[in-house]
């Protein structure tokens, strides 16, 4: 168990976390790999990355003009995961309603797989922090006792020493958990909000390219 010196100020970063024993190192190996997923996952999952505007008018376009070669759809397979679930009924579009909606809900269970990788890690790092912090308590207090054991009550000096490890790892624990939480329910109500919509336009490029939809809306998307 590692004391600072409370006579020298303000403790730094790196004093309260020697202070805090060596459960800290999990603590903030758990901060290092949340804040990476945050980072990934904020750029993973911009919606113009994700949903690129007007793509459905585009392969409407190229359907009305003949030009949905294997290229063409390979280029809207490559370009979004929108466009990966897309091109997958563009690939069917010859068969019939069942088999091309098939295949958009076979690929689309795989995009929205691919949309929420890293998040269960994310959830699994806000479940654990808090008990790392906890069990730090723990072994706080049980360095407490082992000293009152030995020396009484009167050092109190070690004691602060062993109550301040205990309160550190626990606020650490709570400092990683609370932030990754949040994220997590970000991320995961954001991948939901871009599963909604991708069916949306998945069903609507069924419309289109079985001529099911309203000649009133001049047989565009």
């Amino acid at each position: 168990m590692t004391n600072y010196d409370q006579s020298q100020g303000v403790p730094t970063l790196l004093e309260l976390m020697y202070a805090g024993g060596w459960l800290m190192a999990p603590i903030i190996a758990c901060s290092l790999v949340a804040t990476a997923i945050v980072i990934e996952r904020a750029w993973s999952l911009r919606r113009g990355r994700v949903l690129p505007p007007n793509l459905l008018a585009e392969i409407w376009q190229l359907h009305r003009q003949r030009q949905l070669t294997s290229e063409r759809i390979e280029a809207i397979r490559d370009g979004s995961p929108l466009g990966r679930m897309l091109a997958s009924g563009l690939i069917n579009r010859h068969h019939s309603h069942e088999v091309m909606k098939d295949a958009l809900n076979d690929t689309g269970r795989h995009v929205v797989a691919e949309l929420e990788r890293f998040l269960n890690t994310l959830g699994t790092i806000a479940s654990v922090a808090p008990l790392l912090g906890l069990l730090g308590t723990v072994v706080g207090m049980i360095d407490v006792f082992s000293v009152i054991m030995e020396a009484g009550v009167g050092n109190a000096g070690v004691l602060a020493g062993g109550i301040s490890k205990a309160l550190i790892t626990t606020a650490a624990g709570l400092s990683v958990a609370i932030p990754a939480l949040m994220f997590h329910r970000f991320f995961d109500s954001r991948v939901a909000t871009f599963a909604l919509d991708m069916e949306q336009q998945a069903l609507r490029l069924i419309e289109v390219l079985k001529g099911e939809r309203e000649a009133a809306e001049g047989g565009r998307p």
